[in-house]
């Protein structure tokens, strides 16, 4: 089990949804925000079918996930920096033109850390994790060869290490803090259309609700910490092999 790494200059978040990133490495990206990390994140689909509301309006929710997405980015300490691919919530595919989309971010905004969703995670039921892991691994590769995808015309780029999150087999944590788990906690708040349907909360102003909601986080949090016996943490399958 390693610990935590150099901060980098700049960390690239890569999420099948808005708020899987939060979910998943929302304390670690705050922490490294506050030491001066520049944060972006890429979401991959439009989250068109996250509401249990069959009357939902699906292009109001498009327009209030991707604005949620950004004010959660500022919750952890970014600048609200935010590509949506935009492919159709649970049809993402890991095929050649989302791979090309993301080679291209990375190209373009040359993170030190890439983090996004472990693919190989066992007996996972949502297909659009695992595509966006996928996409995340091929990706990289495809943007560090420079003989991938030359008609981008940008230049190639290694990112020195990468973090999956909810990893079948996590090999390293990262230390959360009480002020980037409270961060992290503000950040997943700030998705507010997933407050029931994600989070459990059936009114956002019943403080019992949100009271719960705040203890499930901590304790995971404590969970992942134990792993490398630290008092709270977000552990990963880190790979430095690029």
């Amino acid at each position: 089990m390693t610990g935590d790494l150099p901060v980098p200059t700049r960390a690239m978040a890569i999420g099948a949804h808005p708020d899987d990133v939060e979910f998943g490495a929302g304390a670690t990206l705050s922490k490294w925000a506050a030491r001066g990390c520049h944060l972006f994140h890429v979401i991959c689909t439009d989250g068109a079918k996250g509401s249990w509301d069959p009357a939902q309006d699906l292009a109001a929710l498009v327009v209030t996930r991707q604005a949620e997405q950004r004010a959660a980015s500022v919750a952890l300490g970014g600048t609200g920096e935010v590509e949506f691919l935009g492919w159709p919530d649970g049809e993402l595919d890991s095929g050649i033109r989302q791979r090309y989309q993301i080679a291209a971010a990375i190209r373009r905004f040359r993170p030190d850390v890439v983090l996004g969703h472990d693919p190989w995670k066992r007996y996972r039921l949502h297909p659009d994790h695992r595509h966006a892991g996928f996409l995340t691994v091929d990706g990289i590769v495809a943007a560090r060869d420079p003989h991938f995808f030359p008609d981008l015309a940008l230049a190639h780029h290694r990112p020195s290490a990468l973090l999956l999150f909810e990893a079948d087999e996590p090999n390293h944590v990262e230390t959360a803090g009480t002020d980037a788990i409270e961060a992290k906690i503000a950040a997943l708040l700030a998705h507010r259309s997933q407050l029931r349907s994600t989070m459990d909360i059936e009114d956002p102003a019943a403080t019992d609700d949100v009271t719960a909601f705040r203890r499930r986080v901590i304790e995971r949090a404590s969970m992942h910490g134990a792993l490398a016996g630290l008092d709270a943490g977000e552990a990963f399958h880190a790979i430095t092999e690029l």
